[in-house]
């Protein structure tokens, strides 16, 4: 008789217990999904950011071989092959930006540019590649960067 009370007095976890363990650990995973997830569009619209600024480097390097920004038509195509209609007598052969492909932003969305030839204006139209939009979704413009 001795040795049933022995097992008796080892205990396990109840299910009250476990539920309680289970319900805490899905809170806090719920807390840190939410704010990996919040880092993660904040990134993007960083890269976004950076991105914007690395093709402004980019442009300003084209405007200062060739005299002149490609236009809205030409577009950013004309960093990679020498764009028809005015002509760049100093373009490289190789182009302006290696690899051959023209960056996307942090959605992978295209940039969208316009140009009249002396200035120009890159925008990101966010993550729901939409005008306009908050947050996530909210337009970026080097104009603002």
């Amino acid at each position: 008789m001795k040795r049933q009370s022995k097992l008796n007095d080892t205990r396990g976890f109840t299910l009250t217990e476990m539920l309680i363990v289970i319900a805490l650990i899905g809170v806090i995973g719920t807390f840190v999904t939410t704010n990996i997830i919040a880092r993660f569009n904040t990134a993007k619209v960083d890269a976004t950011k950076v991105q914007m600024q690395n093709l402004g480097v980019i442009l300003d390097d084209f405007n200062r071989v060739c005299g002149f920004y490609p236009t809205t038509d030409q577009g950013l195509e004309a960093l990679i092959k020498q764009p028809a209609g005015r002509e760049c007598k100093n373009y490289d052969p190789n182009g302006f930006i290696k690899g051959g492909r023209v960056p996307k932003d942090g959605w992978s969305n295209e940039f969208t540019y316009v140009s009249d030839g002396n200035k120009y204006t890159l925008n990101s139209l966010g993550a729901d590649n939409k005008e306009g939009g908050d947050g996530n979704d909210k337009d970026l413009s080097s104009d603002e960067i």
